[in-house]
């Protein structure tokens, strides 16, 4: 991929150097006014599913699939540095995604870590930020340490987080999660299952199946769902822009009586006055 990848700008310019800011002359400025991307903090959750179908539909092998969902995960990750998203979690594979072929997942493994050494530095220099979800003792030791100096290299980023799943159950991780918790309150519960990651606001998956899989489950409560049988090597930028589009026509009640029906009523949800 070009060095755009991420869509963001640079950390080292002027002023992230230390160096003054450029002067600002209101009466100058030409254009419309700065307006905050409507996508500023949203969490989306992504699961990319279709490589394989994609490739068995055009005679070829599932690996040529996962190469070429590999690409389109670069350019959707471009698209959401670009559109302001705040947190991208993919799911990359599954825990149980161990009982496919081994040729098949040494080949996923190899471009996990073929993806984390290629584009860390670009990363990193763009201000965005990774983590990676999921066990880790069951990934090679190359691996593990390709996503430690991706972790390490980027930890202080301000833009987009990315966060990949690998080897990832989230009934493992609640289930983890209360292991760990001695006499904690709810928040302390959700930190242990989530991390530092807001929860997800709006559910991606493509390739036609309808059903969460075991991702993110905790964290998905009040998460927008959107299914596409679009598969995933066919997943497009602007089709990622739609989606989110339709995302923000929805009215996101979290319990209380829609907008309509309280200009209606003249009244109250009964949670606020």
């Amino acid at each position: 991929m070009k060095s755009r990848f991420l869509g963001l700008r640079p950390r080292n310019d002027r002023t992230a150097r230390g160096g003054s800011s450029p002067v600002c002359h209101p009466e100058r400025s030409e254009g419309p006014a700065f307006q905050p991307s409507p996508n500023a903090g949203l969490h989306v959750a992504l699961i990319p599913d279709g490589n394989g179908r994609w490739a068995q539909a055009r005679g070829l092998a599932r690996s040529a699939g996962h190469r070429a969902g590999a690409e389109v995960v670069g350019r959707i990750v471009e698209a959401a540095a670009r559109l302001g998203l705040g947190t991208l979690t993919l799911y990359a594979f599954a825990h149980y995604n161990w009982r496919r072929p081994p040729e098949e997942v040494a080949r996923l493994m190899q471009l996990f870590l073929t993806f984390l050494r290629a584009h860390t530095a670009t990363l990193a220099g763009h201000g965005g930020r990774l983590t990676v979800l999921g066990r880790r003792d069951r990934l090679s030791p190359e691996l593990r340490e390709a996503v430690e100096t991706a972790e390490a290299a980027t930890a202080r980023g301000p833009n987009l987080h990315l966060r990949l799943a690998i080897d990832y159950s989230s009934r493992e991780a609640i289930v983890e999660a209360a292991r760990r918790l001695e006499g904690g309150s709810a928040a302390d519960f959700a930190r242990l299952v989530a991390g530092d990651a807001p929860d997800v606001d709006f559910h991606i998956r493509t390739g036609g199946e309808l059903r969460l899989s075991d991702f993110l489950l905790w964290e998905c409560a009040y998460a927008e769902l959107y299914f596409t049988p679009t598969l995933w090597p066919d997943f497009t930028a602007g089709e990622f822009e739609a989606a989110l589009e339709n995302f923000h026509r929805r009215e996101r009640r979290f319990g209380r009586l829609p907008a309509a029906t309280l200009a209606r009523e003249g009244g109250t949800d009964g949670l606020h006055p």
